[in-house]
């Protein structure tokens, strides 16, 4: 799972699409804002690169919490605004953003313009469709819950200041926080209680984070200056305070009421999908795409599998892998350990260029992002200058889980599959792709990004790995990958029938244990993202456009598999449609 927001995750202020929920029954159309919108008096005429400065400031002053997380440091005092009348002024923004990228002659501009053009009107259109139609915001209290510690986390994990100087940006966005939560109570009314639920696990997190690392912090970061450390813990104080109060209303007060659904319907899930990924499939044709990739897998796991053990069932076999899994307390130096090999082997196969000798650092996830993921990859933004600190999150064992949910989440890291999570994440995944970010040839492609790409490149690595010899055929690292491979299968039908079916949590928990082989504390966790994730097919969904991109590059181009890595990894994380024109141009 990456961890690096998209244009999409700034107009909707969260860097971990938390935001991504549904809303149920009557509500506002699914007509997107009309091309007759009135046009701002500066629209005609104006320069396309003059346009995209100001659909990105205006992206940033909404969520500055963003900005910082993309290396632009000018607003890292302040913190988003979730008030009500802020997200309608912003979907006012939006709609004259739209007009203006949609009065632009696109004649006029360059194949490169035209692309990025294209990119700029869907994000919006998603953004739009997200605050102003399905309408998250009035739904899901998780966006509230996790941004304050995401913001403050963003100032002080990375070195791109003097700490004194982050620490009064972040007293600045500490005295913001009991407005972010004021606006989660103002706002949220009757969500699904699923999202309630992890709402108020990240809510209780974060009561330690901020009493405990974010004191320690800062009591360094102060250096002796008592004033300024004094400002601090005031500042603090009401945070916590702040925090402890909305993790009381959730469980108190919303919990007792969260009653709400969270399926969004076919036109609704459809446009969202049509808007954010540029896929326009029907949903029979989109979701027969998607059984059929399940049962291949699926037949593949069982096949493999007996060549590891006839005398056992497909489960069984895959139990046997996980019995060897770390303890709670050595999880994370496990994954420390793990992470060096797989780098070697792409060096080795030259399989694509590493642009960069710099690691990631192996940490827990951090309490307030702790939202279903298992793992995800935090890195620097494009424009970061100075700091270059990237995080690979592990997510560790909570104190109030059952012996049985703690076996049952470590079982999830058994070395074969923590190899596979490693190339996923890391090499040649996630981190890789950010490493080429701020390569990116332009601005668009450095802010605009989606699921398809990042997470679909991400999980075509793993197959790809594989196939080119990493683990020297063994059956066990095989089975681990087509483990993970009907994890995201089981993601892509669960997705459309929990939003277009009926789907329960539970049914699309049963899905995952029996088709893709999870624990059932790992496979309800699935399934609950589903629900606030609702379009998280991309990973699979992706997996097979970009597979079958690189067979047309690599026979039209005659170019060989690195080439064509490194002409995917360097265009951005754009639609996929716009990454097949750039490379087939």
């Amino acid at each position: 799972m990456r961890a690096f927001p998209s244009l999409r995750c700034l107009l909707l202020v969260s860097a971990c699409g938390l935001l991504a929920c549904a809303r149920q029954g009557p509500g506002p159309t699914a007509t997107p804002p009309a091309t007759e919108a009135p046009l701002a008096a500066s629209a005609k005429g104006e320069k396309f690169p003059e346009l995209v400065d100001a659909v990105f400031a205006a992206a940033f002053d909404y969520s500055p919490t963003n900005a910082t997380s993309y290396g632009l440091h000018e607003y890292d005092g302040r913190l988003d605004d979730l008030s009500r009348p802020r997200i309608e002024a912003r979907i006012r923004e939006l709609e004259a953003l739209l007009a203006r990228v949609r009065a632009v002659d696109r004649a006029s501009l360059s194949f490169d313009e035209a692309i990025d053009a294209e990119a700029l009107e869907h994000q919006l259109l998603a953004d739009h469709y997200e605050l102003s139609v399905v309408r998250s915001w009035e739904k899901n209290p998780m966006s509230y819950a996790g941004l304050p510690g995401g913001a403050v986390d963003g100032l002080m994990k990375r070195d791109f200041a003097p700490k004194v100087e982050r620490l009064r940006s972040v007293i600045s966005r500490l005295k913001a926080v009991p407005a972010v939560y004021a606006a989660g109570k103002a706002n949220v009314q009757a969500p699904p209680r699923e999202f309630t639920d992890l709402a108020l696990r990240m809510a209780k997190g974060s009561v330690g984070f901020f009493e405990g690392s974010v004191t320690q912090w800062a009591t360094d970061a102060a250096g002796g200056d008592t004033a300024l450390l004094a400002e601090f813990t005031q500042a603090n104080a009401q945070a916590v305070a702040a925090v402890k109060d909305f993790a009381r209303w959730l469980e108190q007060d919303l919990l007792p009421r969260s009653t709400g659904g969270y399926a969004l319907g076919e036109e609704r899930f459809l446009t969202k999908l049509r808007y954010e990924e540029m896929i326009s499939l029907p949903l029979p044709e989109l979701l027969a795409r998607g059984e059929a990739n399940l049962e291949k897998d699926y037949q593949a796991f069982v096949a493999t599998a007996k060549r590891i053990d006839p005398k056992l069932t497909p489960a069984q076999v895959m139990a046997s892998l996980e019995k060897d899994h770390p303890t709670a307390e050595d999880l994370i130096p496990s994954v420390r350990r793990s992470v060096e090999g797989v780098r070697k082997f792409l060096l080795e196969k030259d399989l694509v260029t590493i642009p960069s000798e710099v690691r990631p650092r192996v940490e827990e996830t951090p309490p307030y992002a702790r939202s279903g993921s298992f793992a995800s990859m935090d890195t620097p933004g494009p424009f970061e200058t100075k700091a270059t600190e990237a995080f690979y999150y592990v997510t560790p064992v909570e104190p109030e889980w059952t012996a049985q949910h703690k076996e049952e989440h470590l079982r999830l890291y058994n070395k074969p599959v923590v190899d596979l999570i490693n190339i996923h994440e890391v090499w040649p995944g996630h981190y890789l792709q950010f490493l080429y970010a701020p390569r990116f040839p332009t601005k668009v492609r450095k802010l605009v990004g989606v699921g398809s790409n990042a997470e679909g490149w991400a999980h075509y690595t793993e197959e790809m790995m594989l196939d080119q010899g990493y683990g020297n055929g063994d059956p066990k690292l095989r089975l681990a990958q087509l483990s993970e491979a009907l994890l995201r299968d089981c993601r892509y039908v669960t997705g459309i029938k929990l939003h277009t079916a009926g789907w329960t949590v539970e049914d699309g928990a049963r899905l995952f244990r029996e088709r893709c082989f999870q624990q059932p504390a790992n496979a309800y966790e699935e399934a609950r993202r589903g629900a606030y994730n609702p379009t998280y097919l991309y990973y699979t969904f992706g997996k097979l456009e970009i597979q079958q991109l690189a067979r047309d590059y690599t026979t039209t181009q005659g170019a060989s598999l690195k080439q064509f890595h490194d002409a995917f990894v360097a265009q951005g994380s754009l639609p996929l449609p716009l990454v097949r024109r750039l490379l087939m141009r």
